[in-house]
């Protein structure tokens, strides 16, 4: 018969006194994990690499909405699980990055409305993103799962899932550098988001990691965190395979 431990080696994972990997092994691990990332993903490659036609460039700007009005929603359930102030304090800005704000004189109005100049430099209207008309159903779904585990999970489970923005700036940046000269007819102020977000998501990221690195310090936890990243590579690649079924992928 197999040992409970023999079971969990043969199925590759860490067994009751594995070592922990050390913080920079563990960070490696989280961050070889960037293979999985929709960067890789056909649809996505399309879009970054002048293929894609007004209509699918469209359908992703308004299918990606759902996404983004999901992320405040997503940081809120990180904040009402986590009892320690000092993450929360942190955690915060990200809800202010998305939804904008009006605070001391300074205003901004956030990374949501950012991505509506989006939709309108691609010739959507605002009314149409807002109201979900062309949000498909798979895309909701996943989004959705995503937000529902963000609720239900253990808060430094859910700061880790966010560490899938430890490969955004690369996604954020080959934007900005090919959507120009394939896609001319996007107006520059279009692109404000990305350009935004790459230095927020490298911020968020130091924030993420450091409570990941110190949260999970065992070697399960550590694969355990490994899970849930994927979980969210998951999630992001299930979203482009939802616009790729709709909207088709051109070569």
């Amino acid at each position: 018969m197999m040992m409970r431990a023999d079971l969990l080696k043969a199925q590759g994972r860490a067994v009751p006194g594995d070592k922990p990997w050390s913080r920079d092994e563990f960070e490696a691990q989280l961050r070889e994990r960037g293979k999985a990332y929709h960067i890789h993903h056909p649809f996505n490659v399309m879009l970054n690499t002048g293929k894609a036609t007004p209509e699918q460039i469209r359908g992703w700007v308004a299918n990606r909405f759902y996404y983004q009005i999901a992320i405040p929603v997503k940081d809120a359930a990180v904040l009402s699980n986590c009892p320690d102030p000092a993450v929360r304090r942190g955690w915060v800005q990200r809800i202010l990055d998305h939804d904008g704000f009006k605070l001391g004189g300074v205003e901004d109005a956030g990374g949501i409305d950012a991505w509506l100049r989006l939709a309108e430099a691609t010739g959507l209207t605002r009314e149409e993103v807002l109201d979900l008309r062309h949000v498909v159903p798979a895309m909701r779904f996943a989004v959705d799962a995503y937000v529902n585990f963000a609720r239900r999970a253990p808060w430094q489970e859910a700061v880790c899932s966010s560490l899938t923005e430890l490969f955004a700036p690369e996604i954020h940046n080959q934007r900005l550098a090919t959507w120009p000269d394939h896609y001319p007819w996007i107006a520059s102020e279009g692109l404000s988001y990305f350009r935004n977000r790459v230095s927020q998501a490298r911020r968020d990221v130091e924030q993420g990691l450091a409570v990941t690195l110190q949260h999970f310090d065992t070697r399960a936890l550590q694969e355990r965190a490994l899970e849930v990243l994927q979980f969210k590579l998951d999630i992001l690649w299930a979203m482009n395979d939802a616009m790729a079924q709709r909207y088709g992928v051109s070569s």
